[in-house]
């Protein structure tokens, strides 16, 4: 599923942040911009109307969408490695998972129900003002947006994120942070997520989502051909409880990113590298 003009470019955004190892880089074009100050007051904003009655409607409508929308979309994806998750306690816990597309969340939509638990979804600010159908969904589907302020992370965003977590919720983070389309490849994470992991004493469950070439073309643009997934379900992580929020936090990264490089390297028969290659971007029959 193709969504966004230009992919060409946004593949040769990919291409030169890939080459210089740049793995948080923004790749996307048209991307809304935001002060720091606006992206607090449209959060803020967010946060006081979920207890209104026509935020409670919406969110039940959004629930309902998502979940149509998260059958049509990945009608085709498979789900493997659910074996790992027979010993994980019923509370709360952190998922973690590679980026890819703007839908990607769906695949782990899907994965959560077939595990019968709800999903939270952290989402980046400026996701609230996405256009169209996505902006109603980012806003009414359970999702947790986070602003890069250490006021707002330190306060409202890990009560919020306490609070997903203490209702048994799975809560998606990616630690990989800007979507690189169809891209393959795993990526560095960041430490946010096993921080917030460690310090709510949650496990990490760890996913790898392969993407598939199709033989059928796109209807809309014959340089791409479509795309399934498969949802790889890694070893659960859990944090030890000998050691400091920091190094938990470290030794949980650096076990998500080894299982989801061996997962890479597993699937696709080839070891890890970051020089950009075509074949990075599943689908896509052109060369840069």
């Amino acid at each position: 599923m193709i969504i966004g003009d230009n992919r060409e470019q946004v593949i040769e955004n990919i291409k030169k942040a890939a080459n210089d190892r740049n793995f948080t880089a923004k790749v996307e074009i048209g991307d809304p911009v935001m002060s720091l100050d606006e992206r607090l007051k449209l959060v803020n904003d967010f946060w006081k109307h979920q207890n209104s009655f026509s935020s409670k409607l919406n969110n039940g409508i959004g629930h309902l969408m998502l979940r149509a929308f998260s059958h049509t979309i990945t009608a085709s994806t498979e789900v493997k490695g659910t074996e790992n998750l027979r010993d994980l306690p019923r509370g709360g816990a952190i998922v973690t998972s590679n980026h890819f597309n703007q839908v990607d969340a769906l695949t782990i939509k899907r994965l959560a129900e077939h595990e019968h638990r709800k999903l939270s979804i952290v989402i980046e600010d400026t996701n609230l003002m996405l256009p169209g159908f996505f902006r109603y969904l980012m806003n009414y589907i359970g999702t947790i947006p986070l602003v890069n302020s250490p006021n707002y992370i330190g306060g409202p965003f890990i009560q919020h994120l306490h609070n997903a977590l203490d209702r048994n919720n799975w809560v998606l983070i990616y630690p990989e942070q800007e979507m690189w389309w169809n891209y393959r490849k795993p990526r560095k994470p960041q430490r946010g997520a096993y921080y917030f992991a460690a310090k709510q004493n949650v496990p990490i469950i760890s996913v790898f989502v392969e993407i598939q070439n199709l033989p059928k073309l796109e209807k809309k643009n014959d340089h791409f051909y479509q795309t399934k997934y498969i949802v790889h379900v890694l070893p659960v992580i859990y944090p030890d409880v000998t050691l400091s929020e920091k190094e938990n936090s470290i030794q949980m990264m650096k076990k998500d990113y080894e299982q989801k490089v061996a997962a890479y390297e597993k699937i696709y028969g080839k070891k890890l590298d970051y020089d950009f290659k075509a074949e990075d971007i599943a689908g896509w029959r052109g060369n840069l």
